[in-house]
């Protein structure tokens, strides 16, 4: 009988790098075009509206604006980036414009 362990090759050597998946921009976050959003396998998620899909089927921000996520029941949840509003071009239009008078009634 041997007393030493033979110079075999250990058979529990491998193990896979991690993958960092899941939602990386909640609701309510700002984002620039081009962001992700979340990182999965499978549709968890589905792209809405202003949300692209890669192959990885990785959703990212097609456009800047503002998260918002969908519950719509037995079709899933979606990912939508709401565009920002105009709220700022209209506290910047002259005093006299209709664009000034309408955010004044509001």
């Amino acid at each position: 009988m041997a007393h030493k362990k033979g110079q075999g090759s250990s058979r529990n050597g491998r193990d896979s790098n991690p993958q960092h998946l899941g939602v990386k921009r909640f609701g309510g976050e700002q984002v620039n075009g081009g962001s992700i959003i979340v990182r999965q396998r499978g549709t968890r998620f589905f792209p809405g509206l202003n949300v692209g899909r890669g192959k990885d089927d990785t959703l990212f921000a097609k456009q800047g604006g503002v998260v918002k996520f969908q519950n719509r029941g037995r079709r899933g949840t979606f990912v939508h980036v709401m565009p920002a509003d105009d709220g700022a071009t209209a506290a910047a239009a002259p005093a006299d414009s209709p664009a000034a008078e309408h955010a004044a009634a509001s």
